[in-house]
């Protein structure tokens, strides 16, 4: 199995997902700007679209989206317990959760926040939207360990997505239970070590 990423890009969360399993997994780094690969090669020839995740598994598929690659993991791995069975509520609670973080955080607040060529506008725009999710997401985490009743694919991905928080702005001390919940997330041993490795990596450049 081999992981295309960027580092501190949202597949770290796959990372994490992976390290939770004890996958035997290989990371290939790719340069989702220029769209190559480390060793140079052509990212595009292998995703069209040119983002991370993009996940090859043991029959040389390609999978990408991030969801479907979360999941996918969670599912290729049941023994780790990353994703609730399939068919019942919580595995929907799962999806809805996952889908919040894509939508609602990932690319309605992160992206317009921190990509430079976004217009003033666009940012002024997704600041709006930071307090209202937020809140949410914090009245959801007081008193909850996790997103769900134990660790998912879902707290990988979020956990993933407050470390953007700082170099975007967003002062997380304005949600002290999302605050808590990230700093306990960033002390579980899968997350530090997929942190520390990738954080090593985006600052080597």
């Amino acid at each position: 199995m081999e992981l295309y990423f960027s580092p501190l890009a949202c597949s770290m969360a796959t990372r994490i997902a992976l390290y939770e399993a004890g996958a035997d997994a290989s990371f290939i780094r790719a340069d989702t700007k220029v769209k190559r690969t480390a060793d140079g090669g052509d990212f595009l020839a292998i995703n069209p679209m040119g983002q991370v995740p993009t996940l090859r598994i043991d029959d040389g598929e390609l999978l990408t989206e991030n969801l479907a690659v979360l999941q996918y993991v969670a599912d290729r791995f049941p023994a780790a317990e990353l994703a609730p069975t399939a068919g019942g509520i919580e595995r929907y609670r799962l999806q809805q959760w996952l889908s919040f973080i894509a939508t609602e955080l990932h690319k309605a607040v992160f992206i317009p926040l921190l990509d430079r060529t976004s217009p003033g506008g666009a940012k002024d725009f997704a600041h709006q939207k930071v307090g209202p999710r937020f809140a949410y997401l914090a009245k959801h985490l007081d008193g909850r360990e996790h997103l769900l009743d134990r660790f998912t694919v879902a707290d990988a991905y979020l956990a993933t997505v407050l470390n953007w928080c700082r170099p975007s702005g967003v002062e997380l001390s304005e949600w002290p239970a999302v605050q808590a919940y990230h700093r306990r997330m960033l002390a579980r041993p899968s997350i530090a070590k997929a942190f520390a490795e990738e954080r090593a990596l985006y600052e080597a450049g």
